[in-house]
């Protein structure tokens, strides 16, 4: 009796941790700005960037990753806005013109 009480636990716990050992690894992005949030720290990547990007612009951040010629119309939308200055370089972003004149 206490030997297939033993098997019936063992094969319990076993199949629990198949179970749980069967579960895709959560993959989820946070961002922080323009920082991705690690167990390092936080890093700046392209992905969180472009969310800020979205935000400040009002666009969709999955349209803006998809096309370029988008995220530059959304850096076009922001004009001077230095929050997004460093992403935008080179895509429409019009802040340094004011120290041009």
């Amino acid at each position: 009796m206490l030997k297939s009480r033993t098997l019936l636990a063992a094969a319990a716990a076993a199949t629990l941790f198949a179970g749980l050992a069967g579960q895709p690894a959560r993959a989820e992005i946070i961002c922080q700005g323009v920082s991705q949030v690690t167990e390092e720290g936080l890093i700046t990547t392209p992905w969180c960037e472009d969310n800020y990007l979205a935000r400040i612009a009002g666009y969709n951040a999955a349209a803006i990753r998809n096309n370029p010629n988008l995220k530059a119309d959304a850096c076009d939308a922001v004009g001077d806005d230095i929050r997004v200055a460093d992403i935008c370089q080179g895509l429409g972003f019009r802040g340094n013109d004011f120290f041009r004149h």
